[in-house]
């Protein structure tokens, strides 16, 4: 896996496509080793770096949902996953996730992990959507939650970033303040949001 992983970077930095980065990957997969989730939901998966990423790190039994919005993407996903030993695992979605979330990925409910790294202004929604989805105890990870340095900053964000940084900082109130979780952000990378579902708390 080693070899695969190094060409998918290579291809991912050659290519402008955005995965996760070497400072916040040693802490996504603390999370991941912590947890060994068996049923796994992906919001995002690019080319298919964190997907590969999570099983090769997980329960032995997993089971990975992906989903991502680019064809293109989903087609370099498929052609690395199927060089991996999880091909028969990992069952790729492809379409808008606001809407998989509420058809065909609900058929692979419930989740024990679920990892987000999609379009940032829509956090709150994905949240909204994968509750019922959720397993008792369930960790929720999200990506680039503090994106860049701006939702904590008392700096304005440039024009550009100013609603995704408006949505993000709308997401970590959400998931610090919701009943029945408990949420730690990680300064790794670009900010890693982990959130935990309390046991019996529904």
């Amino acid at each position: 896996m080693e070899l695969l992983f190094r060409e998918m970077e290579q291809y991912a930095a050659e290519n402008h496509v955005p995965i996760i980065n070497e400072r916040g990957r040693k802490a996504f997969l603390q999370v991941v080793r912590e947890q060994k989730p068996h049923r796994v939901l992906e919001i995002g998966m690019a080319i298919g770096y964190s997907t590969l990423q999570i099983a090769a790190n997980s329960a032995e039994d997993v089971t990975i949902t992906t989903m991502e919005l680019s064809e293109e993407r989903v087609n370099t996903a498929r052609s690395y996953i199927a060089r991996s030993p999880y091909a028969d695992r990992i069952r790729i979605l492809s379409g808008d996730a606001g809407e998989l979330l509420t058809g065909e990925a609900a058929k692979d409910a419930p989740f024990d992990f679920v990892f987000i790294d999609a379009a940032k202004g829509q956090y709150v929604d994905y949240f909204h959507k994968i509750e019922p989805l959720l397993a008792d105890s369930a960790v929720i990870l999200a990506d680039n939650v503090l994106f860049r340095g701006y939702v904590c900053s008392e700096e304005k964000p440039p024009r550009r970033y100013k609603t995704i940084v408006k949505r993000l900082r709308e997401y970590l109130e959400l998931v610090t303040k919701r009943p029945g979780y408990s949420t730690k952000i990680m300064e790794n990378g670009d900010g890693l949001a982990v959130t935990r579902r309390k046991k019996d708390t529904f």
